[in-house]
């Protein structure tokens, strides 16, 4: 797949489909993009381009640790830079939960390089941001005190990246284990301070900010809340919320975990959504 160097670092990166519009795509947590691409394939289908790309630390990309901004910030910065490289914006961004706090920061961040919002599984609360923030930051955190970056280094997500891209392994041994714990803390406490805002990453009034059409498609979990999904369609001004993509499921029975199986069998619907939703609102506006 080809790389491109982004602000300094290789980002791993796929376009699906035949000259179209650009809808860039973006997972949860920090998973490869490949989870993606049928989904994108199924998108592209309708007369898109799909592009996909492993973030930084994620998937074959490079390890690199900028705490300059929150990451969620770092990774949409860096997309932003990746469509200019490929000249295309204005682009619709979308994702899936990490993904889609990618795409709203995106938004917020880079209004002028946008066309639409694609976003799904969003989240919000405090039982999301405690336990987000102990999965991506705390426990890295404890690692690299306890056994540097040699432990990093052989830490499952890491070893992953390593495992992608070997290239990985001298980066992240040349890291001071010192500046590793600094930015991993720094982005945690910027987590954490998401805690009490409606989504994780932004305000009421970046929500409000947001004017391009916005397609949201609600969670059923207690990290992806359908009252979070609810709070973001309401402030968002043109934005649409469609919360029967998966079971429906109240406050009090919403699952602990997300249920993978059950989103990957809604991928089909989903991309139909996604399709309906673009001619409607954003082919129909152009």
């Amino acid at each position: 797949m080809p790389v491109a160097v982004v602000r300094g670092v290789h980002i791993n990166y796929e376009v699906i489909g035949q000259p179209g519009p650009f809808i860039a795509l973006t997972p949860g947590s920090r998973r490869s993009y490949e989870e993606l691409v049928d989904l994108s394939k199924a998108i592209a289908a309708e007369g898109y381009r799909v592009l996909l790309h492993d973030r930084r630390n994620c998937g074959a990309s490079d390890v690199a640790f900028d705490g300059s901004a929150s990451e969620h910030e770092v990774w949409a910065d860096d997309l932003y830079e990746l469509g200019k490289q490929l000249k295309a914006a204005p682009m619709i961004v979308g994702g899936s939960s990490a993904g889609a706090r990618l795409a709203i920061l995106y938004a917020i961040r880079h209004p002028d390089a946008l066309a639409g919002l694609l976003l799904w599984r969003v989240t919000g609360g405090q039982e999301a941001v405690d336990k987000l923030s102990e999965s991506y930051y705390g426990q890295f955190i404890r690692i690299a005190r306890d056994g540097g970056m040699k432990a990093v280094c052989d830490s499952e997500h890491f070893a992953e990246c390593i495992a992608a891209r070997p290239e990985n392994r001298a980066r992240l041994m040349a890291t001071n284990v010192d500046d590793f714990i600094k930015v991993m803390s720094f982005w945690r406490e910027r987590f954490l301070a998401s805690a009490s805002l409606p989504i994780v990453g932004a305000t009421e009034a970046d929500l409000d900010g947001i004017k391009v059409p916005t397609c949201i498609v609600a969670g059923n979990d207690v990290i992806h809340t359908p009252a979070t999904a609810r709070k973001a369609a309401k402030l968002i001004p043109n934005a649409e919320l469609h919360d029967d993509l998966v079971e429906k499921r109240s406050d009090a029975t919403l699952l602990k975990e997300w249920d993978r199986k059950e989103w990957r069998d809604a991928e089909p619907r989903l991309a139909r959504l996604f399709g309906e939703f673009l001619k409607r609102k954003i082919k129909a506006a152009a």
